[in-house]
């Protein structure tokens, strides 16, 4: 029987599946965003961020893209689960694969994100520093985390 979930890399025929995912995610994870300021984001991730990183994803049983993350040059630039399938594990998954597969050890969190955080704590990441705005130049507060510590992970 095979696995329930694979990681494995999108191609640029995904983008549509990623770019229904990211929405999902920070519409549901995300509520400090206006919708205008999610609305400009998607525009800027179906024409720009989703190129410059390395991504990876995690399909289901059917193939569907479930969630995925983006790394470049150490970092996970992004990492998202479609709401229905967070709290199983494939935020976990992703972000262990980018930091053994992908040499990511640092990443960038919104600091009002508390289940964000309170994920990346658990998984051995630490705040560095902070930035009051975003990457964009937003007044939404940046925490820079970096990876510290490796927490015992069950199998």
């Amino acid at each position: 029987m095979p696995a329930p979930f694979s990681i494995g890399t999108p191609s640029v025929r995904d983008y549509p599946e990623l770019l229904r995912v990211w929405e999902a995610s920070v519409r549901a994870t995300h509520a400090f965003l206006p919708t205008e300021y999610i609305d400009e984001l998607r525009v800027l991730m179906q024409e720009r961020y989703l190129d410059v990183v390395m991504l990876i994803c995690v399909r289901d049983q059917h193939k569907r893209i479930v969630g995925f993350a983006g790394v470049a040059a150490g970092r996970v630039e992004m990492l998202f689960i479609d709401p229905l399938f967070l709290g199983q594990g494939l935020g976990k998954r992703l972000l262990w694969y980018a930091v053994e597969h992908l040499n990511a050890e640092a990443l960038d969190v919104n600091e009002q994100n508390a289940q964000a955080i309170g994920f990346y704590f658990s998984q051995g990441f630490e705040v560095v520093g902070r930035s009051a705005f975003d990457g964009m130049g937003q007044p939404f507060p940046l925490l820079h985390l970096r990876l510290t510590a490796r927490p015992a992970r069950s199998a």
